[in-house]
């Protein structure tokens, strides 16, 4: 009786509808990748841009491609290169001569959905030209601000094995991302189906067969919708617990910010939407603290010559705190 009377607080049957199509119409192309394509979305919901991190060939940039088809919105990508120049990503100014004045050419960070591929290919100069649109969602050249339209999203992939000719992101960039997805190699029976699918049509026809289910009205009204998902203070205090303790951990060389606990918690409310439920259980939590957590903190020395991983290491924490009823 008590979760019907949630349940009709919050009507979440039209999100619930949209989230149902469009893992069906990714499926039509994609086979398995079930948590990355849940976690874009609840990065979609949640106005929070996304790193996704996984060997060559996983699939990685064609699922961005294709949730960028699956809504009515603008999309562009760039392949980031080490002789990438920041005016090459945000624009510069161009003199006119017929008016005799200066005029802003923008960038193809002018879009509503930006693909980045490989974002650790370009050094820490055009790196730092994403600070300002990623937080604040505008660009500043030649002292004029220029706004974002909106919904603005940046999806970023990396190889995790190449080093060579990579640079380290900085970690205020790295904090500006709401998750970084693993995504791990399919299945045997997984990629037998990828062979039987890929058979008698090219990607291009399977991009071009997917039809659009979101417009910007429609994330604008599910993401109001997620902001009044019930946050219990038992809840708010188990997350707090949980990035506090990675301040604490021995095994940290630094731990997770205060914008690191808003991430879970933002999440954790929309995990819960695309569930069908207009409140957050603990298992929201401890489901999107991994990809909250896992490039936000710096594990010591030590650690990382045991072999330990970001992954076990917020496990562990997770598994000391006491879950709450």
């Amino acid at each position: 009786m008590e979760e019907n009377l949630f349940q009709q607080r919050t009507d979440l049957s039209g999100l619930n509808r949209s989230v149902h199509e469009i893992r069906n119409e990714i499926a039509r192309v994609i086979v398995g990748q079930y948590k990355m394509v849940d976690l874009l979305l609840i990065g979609l919901l949640c106005d929070g841009h996304i790193l996704i991190e996984g060997v060559p060939g996983v699939a990685k940039t064609l699922t961005a491609k294709l949730l960028a088809r699956i809504i009515d919105v603008d999309f562009s990508r760039l392949q980031f290169t080490p002789d990438l120049m920041p005016s090459d990503v945000t624009g510069t100014s161009v003199f006119n001569p017929r008016e005799g004045e200066f005029r802003f050419k923008p960038g193809p960070v002018f879009s509503n959905i930006v693909l980045i591929d490989e974002i650790n290919r370009a050094p820490a100069k055009t790196q730092a030209a994403l600070f300002e649109v990623m937080e604040e969602r505008q660009v500043t050249v030649d002292g004029y601000t220029h706004p974002m339209r909106m919904p603005f999203i940046v999806l970023a992939t990396q190889n995790p094995i190449e080093q060579e000719g990579t640079y380290r992101l900085p970690e205020a960039q790295l904090d500006r991302f709401l998750f970084k997805i693993d995504v791990k190699y399919p299945s045997l029976e997984e990629e037998i189906s990828i062979l039987n699918g890929q058979q008698g049509r090219s990607q291009t026809q399977m991009l071009e067969s997917v039809r659009k289910i979101l417009s910007p009205v429609d994330i604008q009204h599910y993401r109001t919708q997620i902001q009044s998902i019930i946050t219990e203070p038992k809840i708010i205090e188990f997350i707090a617990r949980i990035v506090h303790e990675t301040r604490n951990n021995p095994a940290l060389y630094l731990g997770a910010s205060p914008r690191a606990s808003l991430a879970i918690l933002r999440s954790a409310k929309a995990n819960a939407a695309i569930r069908g439920r207009d409140f957050v259980t603990p298992e929201d939590v401890v489901e999107m603290a991994p990809h909250v957590l896992r490039h936000r903190i710096i594990l010591t020395p030590e650690k990382e010559m045991e072999g330990v991983t970001e992954d076990e290491l917020i496990d562990t924490i997770l598994k000391a705190i006491e879950v709450p009823r």
